[in-house]
């Protein structure tokens, strides 16, 4: 009989095979072709692929729950997929899935990364990653305003904010958001905006490190922004935070969580991989860390909130 924690051992080393089934099945349009009962043979015309191949991944599809099939051989999206994997669902994942495509390529890099420490950046899509961005943030606009709160806020900065989705959260509740992000994701996040219809908001466009992102703002939102970048340079983005905000307004960091060793929780210590084989000088950051570099830079009243899958730390310009 195997030993329970060696099933546990393969199930963590093979977990890339059904990750490759679905991030495939996503990149070639497949759960699109399944908003019908369809055959094998309909699905490999209409995405041009070999039909055996094409069954056997189906199959494989269906085995992890993500499609139905029936008696007669037909695929359907099971209801999983039509939540999270047709376009135009309300909470659709799959500009993320596609960018974790893009990452798979960069993974697949490590043992050379490991050898040089340079990041491999063998593949890269940037509308997936900014649209990916969007497909999380939805998910957690509503917990994120909650923990900061918006009393006394009238204008608030969201600086690197891709998409604009937390901007247009806050502008939809009445306050003045403006995005600040480099000119081919500003284009992004515009289109975005204009599709949800949101009023209130402003675009800048630039390089947080080098322009000025503006001043007069009573909040400025850094989210998912640190872990790119080194000690330093954030840093430094914490001192030009600092010098936008009004007197009493808010600086805050949402990063996602890891404790003091920098080793759990998995997903954000595998995350620091993540940046490790796609940036220069980033991993993920502690909340004390970001603590530190907040008293270093003149912040006051410091506060760390935990979130379901993020963590806020929260500094106030005296």
């Amino acid at each position: 009989m195997t030993p329970n924690d060696l099933l546990e051992f393969r199930r963590m080393y093979m977990g890339f095979t059904s990750a490759r089934v679905v991030l495939t099945a996503n990149n070639l349009g497949i759960f699109e072709h399944l908003r019908k009962s369809s055959s094998a043979l309909e699905i490999s015309k209409k995405i041009k692929t070999d039909l055996r191949a094409t069954t056997i991944l189906l199959d494989a599809l269906a085995g992890l729950g993500l499609i139905l099939k029936n008696k007669d051989g037909l695929y359907l999206n099971a209801k999983i997929s039509f939540r999270y994997l047709v376009k135009g669902a309300a909470l659709y994942q799959g500009d993320i899935i596609k960018h974790a495509s893009t990452m798979w390529q960069n993974f697949s890099a490590l043992d050379e990364v490991l050898k040089t420490g340079r990041p491999a950046r063998r593949g890269f899509d940037h509308e997936a990653f900014i649209m990916g961005m969007h497909n999380l943030t939805i998910l957690r606009t509503e917990s994120l305003i909650k923990a900061v709160g918006l009393k006394g806020v009238k204008s608030m900065l969201d600086l690197g904010g891709g998409p604009g989705t937390n901007a247009i959260a806050m502008a939809q509740k009445g306050i003045k958001a403006t995005t600040f992000d480099m000119p081919e994701t500003i284009k992004i996040a515009k289109r975005v905006a204009k599709k949800d219809g949101a009023k209130n908001m402003s675009f800048i466009s630039g390089d947080f490190h080098i322009d000025s992102f503006g001043s007069g703002y009573d909040l400025i939102l850094v989210s998912q922004i640190f872990h790119a970048y080194s000690v330093d340079e954030n840093i430094a983005l914490l001192y030009k935070c600092r010098t936008a905000l009004n007197p009493g307004g808010r600086v805050v960091v949402q990063e996602f969580p890891i404790n003091d060793a920098l080793t759990s929780p998995s997903h954000s210590a595998i995350f620091s991989v993540n940046m490790l084989v796609g940036t220069e000088k980033g991993r993920c950051y502690s909340p004390n860390e970001i603590k530190k570099w907040l008293h270093e830079t003149g912040f006051k009243y410091i506060a760390v909130k935990n979130l379901p899958e993020t963590v806020l730390v929260i500094g106030a310009k005296k």
